[in-house]
């Protein structure tokens, strides 16, 4: 596992920055483990609604973390505005830095991950496999 720390400039969209991040990544697979900073507006979809709403700003990130593979990214964020009233949910595009968005990015290199269909859920779930070595493909 490597750990690398990385820092989203104003204006950068958030998912699609973690999205760009996991091409760099071992396997294209990894986990935000820790995010903290601001967003000018965000997108967020709540438990059970099928589509994001947008939430205007400025906010805080309190927290942002969750997993990302070649599939895309699965982000679970929790945000407080002005008031200190706190909303979270799942990170949708659109979501706006304002001034910095400071993330720990965990790359796996011994597992891969991806979004398969569940029949379980009716959604995409997370599927982990081992990456075979070299040794593993005689």
């Amino acid at each position: 596992m490597s750990l690398r720390p990385v820092r989203l400039a104003p204006r950068s969209d958030l998912r699609e920055c973690v999205e760009r991040l996991a091409m760099a990544l071992p396997n294209g697979s990894g986990f935000v483990v820790s995010g903290v900073g601001s967003l000018s507006r965000a997108r967020i979809r709540l438990a059970d609604e099928a589509t994001g709403r947008d939430i205007p700003g400025p906010l805080e990130i309190i927290s942002v973390a969750g997993s990302v593979s070649p599939d895309g990214a699965h982000l679970h964020i929790a945000i407080a505005d002005a008031r200190g009233q706190v909303l979270g949910g799942h990170v949708c595009v659109g979501c706006e830095v304002r001034t910095t968005a400071e993330l720990l990015v965990a790359g796996l290199a011994d597992h891969e991950l991806a979004r398969e269909f569940d029949e379980l859920t009716g959604f995409d779930e997370l599927v982990v496999r081992p990456v075979r070595g070299p040794a593993d493909r005689t």
